[in-house]
């Protein structure tokens, strides 16, 4: 093989063609791909603060939930507490209410049974003086015998 001119030429302009793409190809294409990977990394570190943040997000949302539901069932058990408190002082408050009634409603029937004794000494007492009248055959005055009649009712009351 013979150097020739042809040879030295083309050696010449691949080497001036390399230098000017070590020159001015290849930095701005070196320059593109470390902006490249800065941005990719900046991206991967970007995704990994969102996810550090979305996982904080989800712990803080999860603890606010807990404790709303933790609250809720405080509610629950405390309006279940003064339901309950409610139901047992209307328990009461009827009870209460009932036995007056009941107390009231006695002291009626026995307020009644002495007005119907009374009445019935009287009926008694009359029926009494119409039957010694007859065997008397007189009539016996009640005024006058007022006394002796109220004995009589007493004594049939008792006996």
């Amino acid at each position: 093989m013979t150097v020739n001119a042809t040879f030295i030429g083309q050696m010449l302009v691949f080497v001036l063609l390399l230098w000017f793409f070590w020159k001015f190809v290849v930095p701005p294409i070196a320059q593109a791909i470390t902006d490249r990977q800065k941005k990719i990394a900046e991206g991967l570190a970007a995704a990994e603060r969102g996810q550090r943040d979305l996982d904080e997000a989800k712990t803080r949302a999860d603890a606010v939930v807990r404790e709303a539901r933790e609250r809720a069932n405080q509610i629950l058990d405390q309006a279940n507490r003064r339901s309950n408190e409610m139901i047992d002082g209307a328990k009461q408050a009827a009870g209460a209410e009932g036995e007056r009634l009941l107390a009231s409603a006695r002291a009626e029937a026995a307020s009644e049974t002495a007005r119907a004794r009374d009445e019935l000494r009287r009926e008694v007492g009359a029926l009494a003086v119409a039957g010694a009248a007859r065997l008397l055959q007189r009539e016996v005055d009640p005024a006058a015998h007022a006394k002796l009649l109220d004995e009589l009712a007493g004594e049939i009351a008792r006996g």
